[in-house]
């Protein structure tokens, strides 16, 4: 059986091995495939793998010998599930790998807008303490979390996790979403527009969907608090860049802190990108080695399952 890896190298750049799907069958793999690069590659492929490579309608009807179809990731937007059902091709994918990584850095953007450690650091590095006729000094206000409320849009296995981390802050919890009516007891369940109005801090964690995109534009910024924080570490096309911009040009917005974004790589101009209150991190919420390790290891197993007659974690199964 041929297995193809068309984009490995954001799930494995050189510190994993590959033995758990080259175990599998004969494994051919790529860092990295441009669109006209796919059906060449794919030709001889009865399994495929990819993360960002688009298989599409096109690109499915002209890969007869194709069986299966595994994702490097939880979403699976670059796939045409309809095409791949009316083909009869499983679509796997692989959910709930990094719930601890990117509840751990939505809190680290937090405490970044809170404390500004990065910032100062920086200052100290530049030399600005050593020059400083004080024994301290702060570049900005600092805030506390504690006590301050926070609003999670998706209560999933990230939501609930981001939840507890918050929870041990002292912070009072909110949380909307289809799965936040059996919430904890500490946690408020609410419909969305009650959570903007409601938060201090507001953290996306819902699925992107066509119903959902662009949740977060001019109207549902103006519902926010007056210097609200907005972070998103789930997808850029929840937000409405342009509005989120101007919130923060006008301080209705404090700060957007933000793993993801609408296109990715940004272009150079993005004007999210030069100002002074957004932070953003290049998508990496994912990336720790210990998520990667089971991320790579559940598609392994999505796989070896689907090889002995089962399907799991099929988003489409024949």
């Amino acid at each position: 059986m041929n297995l193809v890896i068309l984009d490995g190298h954001a799930l494995n750049p050189g510190d994993l091995s590959w033995q758990p799907l080259a175990q599998l069958g004969a494994l051919t793999y790529y860092d990295r495939t441009e669109p006209e690069q796919v059906l060449a590659r794919a030709a001889d492929a009865d399994v495929l793998f990819t993360n960002k490579v688009v298989l599409d309608a096109r690109v499915l009807a002209a890969l007869p010998r194709l069986k299966y179809i595994g994702l490097l990731s939880t979403g699976y937007n670059v796939v045409d599930v309809q095409a791949a059902h009316a083909a009869g091709i499983p679509v796997c994918n692989v959910p709930a790998y990094s719930t601890d990584s990117v509840a751990q850095l939505t809190f680290a953007l937090l405490l970044e807008a809170a404390n500004g450690v990065g910032e100062h650091a920086g200052s100290v590095a530049r030399g600005d303490w050593a020059a400083h006729p004080d024994f301290c000094y702060w570049l900005r206000p600092l805030s506390e979390l504690s006590g301050k409320s926070i609003g999670i849009v998706g209560f999933g296995s990230i939501g609930r996790a981001v939840a507890r981390i918050a929870t041990a802050f002292g912070m009072r919890v909110y949380a909307s979403g289809r799965r936040a009516f059996d919430a904890p007891q500490d946690v408020v369940a609410c419909d969305t527009e009650t959570l903007l109005r409601s938060c201090d801090v507001i953290s996306l964690h819902c699925p992107l969907t066509p119903d959902n995109a662009g949740m977060i534009d001019a109207d549902a910024v103006s519902k926010m608090r007056d210097g609200a924080i907005l972070i998103n570490t789930a997808r850029g096309g929840l937000i409405d860049e342009r509005a989120v911009l101007q919130g923060l040009e006008r301080g209705k917005l404090s700060w957007y802190l933000a793993d993801v974004l609408t296109q990715e790589p940004p272009a150079t101009d993005t004007p999210l990108l030069r100002h002074p209150r957004c932070i953003v991190t290049p998508h990496i919420a994912w990336a720790s080695r210990a998520a990667r390790e089971r991320l790579l290891d559940i598609a392994a197993d999505n796989l070896r399952t689907w090889q002995n007659g089962g399907l799991i974690h099929c988003v489409w199964q024949k």
